[in-house]
């Protein structure tokens, strides 16, 4: 880690010393006792479930330089000399605070990605695109929010060129105040859909919501955008530059020649309105994944990479797990994107599962979740586009099955429609009594329903 003086850490994250200890400097930052190494500050955070501060004498055992606490639950004797206790507002905050002062040490470029669906697989054809040339970190699993980010900016040094740093939300502010503390020099949005408008009441909040990656944005910063979106297509900008990227309408980036195949994407390049005549072929499923292999051309351009080296980045990537997994058994095959759901990142894997040569067609999804009033009707629009689909079979589980039937059944003319209680009786019938050879099962829910576990099951089973 790089340097931050006692004082000015004290300052950031605007504390008090409440216990002096014998502070001889600090190794990393840590907010788990469980992996705090002798020599880390420790910050005590409150969660749902958990409050940080009552592990105050455990963290100063293990070897905490200084301890961050917002509430006092320990006795003096049990801090041990060598840690000091610094007294915050909210250590949550701290956090935070703490990394917006790291980042201001750092000399790397930071790209930041939000986005309604595709933020992650944008973050890693990114990070994987610069990597060709570059030094690069990118945000490792769920550490988008406002916790884990501040994670991986303590994992920067100066080695690094650039830091690809993907940015959730679930309300207003919360990018705001990874954007305070990441200062990203350059901002990527993917799109603006229906993901938490349960949360927000619209798109047009959901829109100002991931614009507040910009809100530190100078001349000097740019962000770049998937055009082909509507709302963001419409977005006009003066205080700093906007790269527009697209597919069906013209930008400062776009694709022609697009070619969708079972498990690639193929098209070429059309740069500042002159047909380069560059082609690229990635091995990743979907048409929805040649926008986002777009905003990573565009991100490669900005730092100055020729064709040959953004090509090279794409045949390195690593994609994150859960995310559009294709699994080919001996006997059937399992589409696993268990990640995440929402209306039209369900749409998109129903394209994928459709351009799929299977024998027959099996969906197994879940609830969406953080849709609010509209929920009824938009898992009806996803039945509805899953007979358009080919779907030979529609499973569904969660409290909205009737919604799918609904939109299912009024347009499937051979589709059938089933509902299950449990994750096992899914898997009952599956693996027992439906399952042939050359059938493809494709498995979609939001997080909280850990369909992951059913995708495993499948796959254990894919090639008996």
């Amino acid at each position: 880690m790089e340097h931050m003086d006692f004082d000015e850490i004290v300052a950031a994250v605007r504390g008090k010393v409440i216990l002096p200890g014998k502070y001889s400097g600090y190794k990393d930052v840590c907010t788990d006792t469980r992996k705090l190494k002798q020599g880390d500050i420790f910050i005590a955070l409150k969660g749902e479930r958990f409050d940080g501060n009552d592990y105050a004498v455990e963290a100063s055992r293990k070897g905490a330089s200084i301890c961050m606490v917002d509430e006092v639950k320990f006795k003096r004797g049990g801090i041990e000399k060598y840690t000091t206790v610094v007294k915050v507002k909210d250590g949550n905050r701290a956090l935070l605070d703490l990394a917006e002062l790291y980042r201001s040490k750092l000399d790397v470029k930071i790209i930041g990605v939000t986005g309604s669906a595709g933020k992650t697989t944008t973050k890693d054809m990114i990070a994987a695109v610069l990597g060709a040339k570059f030094k690069v970190l990118k945000t490792q699993g769920n550490f988008n929010n406002q916790i884990g980010l501040p994670h991986m900016l303590f994992k920067l040094d100066d080695s690094y060129k650039a830091a690809v740093l993907e940015m959730g939300m679930n309300s207003r502010g919360e990018i705001h105040n990874m954007a305070k503390a990441a200062r990203p020099d350059a901002a990527v949005i993917t799109n603006v859909l229906r993901a938490h408008i349960g949360i927000l009441g619209s798109r047009e909040n959901i829109l100002k919501a991931k614009l507040e990656i910009t809100d530190f944005f100078s001349k000097d910063n740019i962000l770049i955008i998937n055009s082909d979106n509507d709302l963001l297509g419409k977005l006009k900008i003066d205080k700093f530059p906007v790269k527009k990227v697209g597919v069906e309408k013209p930008a400062d980036i776009s694709a022609y020649d697009c070619v969708v195949k079972e498990d690639s994407i193929g098209f070429k390049v059309c740069e500042n309105g002159i047909r380069t005549g560059e082609s690229f072929k990635i091995s990743l499923p979907g048409k929805y994944n040649i926008l986002n292999s777009m905003l990573a051309i565009a991100c490669g351009r900005l730092f100055g990479m020729t064709y040959d080296e953004i090509r090279r980045g794409f045949d390195n990537i690593r994609t994150t797990s859960l995310r559009m997994e294709i699994f080919r058994g001996k006997k059937f095959n399992v589409i696993n994107d268990s990640y995440n759901a929402n209306p039209e990142s369900m749409e998109a894997a129903l394209d994928v599962l459709k351009n799929f040569k299977s024998e027959r067609r099996i969906t197994v999804f879940g609830t969406m979740r953080e849709l609010g009033e509209a929920s009824h009707k938009m898992h009806e629009e996803v039945g509805e586009y899953a007979a358009n689909s080919n779907v030979d079979l529609f499973i569904a589980l969660g409290e909205f099955w009737e919604d799918f039937r609904k939109g299912f059944e009024a347009l499937s003319k051979k589709g059938k429609f089933m509902f299950f209680n449990s994750k096992e009786e899914v898997l009952k019938f599956l693996l027992d009594k439906y399952i042939k050879r050359g059938d493809t099962v494709l498995v979609k829910a939001s997080r909280l329903m850990k369909f992951e576990e059913i995708a495993e099951e499948l796959k254990k089973n894919s090639s008996c």
